[in-house]
């Protein structure tokens, strides 16, 4: 859809995020459009997004490979086309800041978002005030309305795909919190905590 856009125009094309800086990351037209509303003139639909998270930002050191971002394509991923596993994630906050997404607090809702085991979190809130993201498990003390589960079958694919939009619905509840828990870190888990660390970083 890119492409025949680009083909399409007479002139070069740059274009920031449609996104206000540090909010949740739109995967929707909709979400576009709830940011951004009349500030545009036009949105081009190319539907939901597929894999739900940004891209990974790989660089080449002097001997390795270096990941500035991670993100919808995974580090083990990288590591089976490049035929090596000699990569290094880079930490670095004054070199991550060079490139977009990287900043300690982003893609936050403007909620209070806690990080943690949500069974230990819930016995410290009240109940009525909270509202839940979880990677596969319901839990029965909170109302179904408020919580979002990324993946019932526990796919961490399906859960990068549902992360923003998840965060998105949580955000439009009448709740002052979002408790919500990492999802295992291999994989595109490293991507999507990440996400989550950052996102829940405003409120620490």
């Amino acid at each position: 859809l890119t492409l025949k856009l680009l083909q399409n125009l007479p002139f070069p094309l740059a274009a920031p995020s449609a996104n206000p800086f540090g909010y949740i990351s739109p995967t929707s037209p909709a979400h576009v459009l709830q940011n951004l509303g009349d500030k545009v003139l036009y949105i081009l639909d190319g539907g939901p997004c597929e894999l739900g998270i940004e891209s990974t930002i790989v660089g080449l050191g002097d001997d390795c490979l270096l990941i500035y971002r991670l993100g919808a394509i995974s580090v083990e991923k990288i590591a089976t086309i490049a035929k090596t596993d000699n990569i290094k994630i880079i930490t670095d906050v004054s070199r991550q800041i060079e490139f977009p997404g990287l900043s300690k607090t982003h893609y936050a809702p403007h909620k209070k978002m806690i990080l943690g085991d949500i069974e230990e979190l819930l016995k410290s809130h009240d109940l009525k005030n909270v509202g839940i993201l979880s990677f596969k498990n319901i839990h029965s003390q909170i109302d179904l309305e408020k919580q979002v589960i990324l993946s019932r079958k526990g796919s961490l694919e399906e859960a990068a795909k549902h992360l923003f939009s998840a965060l998105r619905k949580l955000d439009q509840l009448q709740i002052p919190t979002i408790l919500a828990e990492y999802v295992p870190d291999e994989g595109l888990g490293r991507a999507i905590n990440d996400r989550l660390t950052r996102a829940a970083a405003k409120t620490k």
